[in-house]
């Protein structure tokens, strides 16, 4: 049974069920889920706790196993907690995760809490992973930045806080997303800091200002989101942040230039009376992107796409340490502006 997090609380409060399998890539979600979980089966007299985490090949899961049916008549309840980081448990893994299913049938005294990353669709049918969807499974997808000002206000309203009403609290929220955006749990932080620092009631923007550090995180993935999403300030601080970073060239490049080859492979196949959906299942683009791409892509035409190929296999000679005319010599504003241009092009698809 699949079960949102938001769901978690009230699920809890009627009681709990002998399996919980948890999986995504949000630190914090994940941690607070299995927080209330843990907090909700000491209510219930699980007393005892085992951690097991599988690492290599070589990892025994006859011990998994064995600390599952391991309770007599006279032991407490028990948690076990299985951690699979790579989310491949391999062969032997796969027969003990479906045969720990079938321990925990009916099993009151052991509640078994299955910890996995975020995981593809090919994970998701495997046999081992649907044996788990026989218990509760709570997949928690990290907070992304539109919903990010609204999970903030949501988390100041539980310590008692809020910001202003209108035009301005939303200024602010926004304000407070930009410095923490793709760092939830150092989002986390600095709301609690607010609580120290602050009484209960109504926060300016010059508060959230002197007491909210920049601890913003960004990833590739999520430029390459913000620029066809054609979001100008947001691309140019996500660069900044991935310069600060470290992050390499070659890798901001190759993000940006797959996005531009998968636009002219979708259009050139819809020029071919191809449906879109079929072009951009062929060319793997899923979730956000997908819709991102169904908005830009109708609007562009043959031409800008040629002329953003041309610049992307400009910027690639650039990055590798060659000099072109026309073209800046620092790598990042050689990136900025090739970002620049195709956000440009999908901003005005987006009015």
């Amino acid at each position: 049974m699949q079960l949102q997090p938001a769901q978690l609380t009230a699920h809890l409060g009627k009681g709990l069920k002998s399996l919980y399998t948890l999986h995504g890539d949000e630190p914090l979600l994940i941690q607070e889920a299995l927080d209330a979980i843990r907090a909700a089966a000491r209510a219930q007299g699980y007393t005892e706790r085992s951690a097991h985490t599988v690492s290599g090949a070589h990892f025994d899961w006859s011990e998994v196993l064995a600390a599952g049916g391991s309770l007599s008549l006279f032991a407490d309840k028990q948690i076990l907690e299985l951690r699979i980081p790579s989310g491949k448990p391999g062969k032997e893994g796969s027969t003990a995760l479906q045969q720990l299913v079938e321990q925990s049938r009916g099993n009151d005294s052991t509640l078994t809490l299955v910890i996995l990353p975020r995981l593809d669709r090919a994970t998701k049918s495997a046999a081992w992973f649907v044996a788990l969807e026989s218990g509760i499974t709570l997949e928690v997808s990290p907070v992304e930045r539109a919903a990010l000002p609204q999970w903030i206000a949501q988390r100041l309203a539980a310590q008692g806080q809020r910001v202003r009403a209108g035009e301005e609290g939303q200024h602010t929220l926004q304000f407070f997303a930009d410095r923490v955006e793709g760092n939830l749990l150092a989002a986390h932080q600095e709301i609690q800091k607010l609580a120290l620092l602050h009484p209960a009631g109504e926060l300016s923007l010059e508060q959230i200002e002197a007491a909210v550090l920049n601890v913003a995180r960004f990833d590739v993935f999520k430029l390459s989101e913000a620029v066809l999403a054609g979001q100008h300030a947001r691309v140019q601080r996500m660069l900044d942040g991935l310069q600060a970073e470290g992050e390499a060239e070659v890798l901001v490049h190759y993000s940006l230039a797959e996005d531009i080859r998968a636009l002219k492979r979708v259009k050139d196949a819809m020029s071919l009376g191809k449906p879109m959906p079929v072009a951009l299942r062929e060319q793997r683009v899923w979730g956000n992107k997908e819709r991102l791409y169904e908005r830009v892509l109708p609007r562009l035409n043959d031409a800008a796409l040629a002329q953003l190929l041309q610049a992307a296999h400009q910027v690639d000679g650039i990055v590798k340490g060659l000099k072109l005319p026309d073209w800046p010599t620092d790598n990042w504003q050689a990136l900025a502006r090739l970002a620049m241009m195709l956000c440009g092009l999908c901003a005005k698809t987006h009015r």
